[in-house]
Formats: C-alpha cells, structure tokens, sequence
C-alpha cells in the first residue's frame, strides 16, 4: 500500500472553503493570529482575489483531494517604497501539523517570491511562545530582528509579535531599479 502523494499547488478559489475552515480554527483556538472572530467565507473571498490581483503568490498543500495547508505573500506595507517586502502567513490543519507542511509551503513561497523579483520576506509571529513557527522560519534563513511586547489581547493573555527577516534573491545586493512612484 502506497501512502498518498502530497502535492503543493497554487490556490484556486475553490480551495476556500477548505482554507477558510483551517483558518477559523486557528482564529478561534490559537494565538497565531490577532483576529478574535473566524472571517466569513466571503471575506477569505474577497482577501484572496486581492492578493491575485496584486500577483502575489498563494499556495496550497493538498494530500488526496483535501487541502491541509497553506501558505501566501502579501505586500508588508501599503507605502510605494516597501514595494519588494512582502509579509508571509502560513496555516496548517490541526490535523496536519508535525508533518512537515509548514516547512515545504515556507520553501515553496520563498521560491515563488524570488521569482517575482521580491528582496526581503517579513514574518509576524503571533505570540512569542509560538516556538514551532519561530523555529520554521529560523531553519528557512529567517533572522529574529525584534520582539513588540504585549502588543495583542486575545483569550485573556497579553501576546507578544516575534518579528524575523529574510533575504530573497538579490535582496539589498543591488540597488533598485528605479524610485518607488
């Protein structure tokens, strides 16, 4: 008996209802994220057509038909001059996790990334005791550069957000092409 083959793919819309439903449990039980309420389908809608329409990657793991995680860039900031920063998330199902997911969409992304011509990846790590996040991005090349202290309030507890960076491609090697407009 051969075990099924996971596959990482880019996201289609209708991926959505299984990536609404991974989010909302991180939403509702973790501290990954610092929204309190789980968004409606219709916003993960409305979130992922504006990623697609910036050209920004999002990718999903998928194992026999069922998606168990995913991953995208988005812009860091909406200021021109951040224009090749982008900010990562990546979620996996309850189910999922310890698997190793985390890690091949992190890779995956970061490829994706180089790709567009981005410099610099930023991961906001919800919650400083979320060492397993912390520790992904460390081993993917990710450099801690800051904690925020006690920024977020979410199930009773004041949480901290671990900043860390990473370099892509060229990063700062070259000098840009042109000013931000």
């Amino acid at each position: 008996m051969t075990a099924p083959c996971l596959t990482l793919r880019s996201a289609t819309p209708a991926d959505l209802p299984a990536i609404t439903a991974i989010y909302a449990h991180h939403v509702a039980w973790g501290r990954a994220s610092f929204e309190t309420a789980p968004p409606p389908l219709e916003d993960m809608q409305r979130r992922f057509a504006a990623l697609a329409e910036a050209g920004m990657p999002y990718l999903v793991a998928e194992e026999a038909g069922q998606v168990l995680g995913y991953a995208y860039a988005g812009a860091y900031r909406p200021r021109a001059a951040y224009q090749n920063t982008v900010e990562n998330s990546i979620y996996v199902a309850p189910g999922a996790a310890g698997r190793g997911l985390g890690r091949r969409l992190l890779a995956a992304l970061i490829t994706a990334c180089e790709e567009r011509g981005f410099r610099q990846m930023i991961a906001v790590v919800g919650d400083s005791g979320n060492t397993a996040s912390i520790r992904l991005h460390e081993a993917a090349g990710f450099t801690r550069v800051g904690t925020l202290r006690a920024v977020g309030r979410k199930h009773g507890e004041w949480l901290d957000v671990v900043l860390l960076q990473r370099p892509l491609g060229e990063a700062d090697a070259t000098p840009p092409a042109r000013e931000p407009a």
